[in-house]
């Protein structure tokens, strides 16, 4: 049976651990154990925040957030889409992967990008319809050494 045969419950058990995912709804529960019965801890309610899947259980995933919070939530609020959000200080997004390329924009931090591509010191995003480059170590969201196309 290929993997495209699988239920989708199934084909994603097959993804790798840890994973970047995003959150598909703009209200995820999130809560202290695998189940509906457990307690929620706290609510997320930003739309695309990157999430690392760190454990499954059936159909709840072990979370953890950019800030190291963990809880588990089920994965029909998450998509696989990448997205990466931005720490630290405010940054720029440059035109080319380069230190000296020209700014397309100013991102502040806690601004949420799509991930487009990713090479070994800078990675393509895309925000509010801007297009450019960061550099690693600029925003949580890919994995130490990760290439992303």
């Amino acid at each position: 049976m290929s993997l495209a045969a699988l239920p989708s419950s199934a084909a994603e058990k097959k993804r790798p651990i840890p994973r970047f995912v995003a959150i598909k709804t703009g209200k995820v529960n999130v809560r202290t154990g695998p189940g509906a019965r457990y307690p929620v801890q706290w609510v997320l309610r930003r739309r695309n925040l990157p999430l690392q899947v760190i454990a499954e259980f059936e159909t709840w995933r072990r979370v953890r957030d950019w800030e190291g919070a963990t809880g588990w939530v089920h994965q029909a609020t998450l998509t696989g889409r990448r997205t990466v959000i931005v720490t630290g200080r405010r940054r720029v997004l440059r035109r080319r992967p380069a230190v000296n390329a020209p700014a397309v924009a100013q991102l502040e931090p806690k601004v949420i990008a799509r991930l487009l591509a990713c090479g070994r010191r800078w990675c393509r995003v895309q925000v509010k319809g801007y297009r450019g480059w960061l550099a690693r170590g600029q925003f949580w969201g890919v994995r130490k050494g990760e290439i992303f196309k």
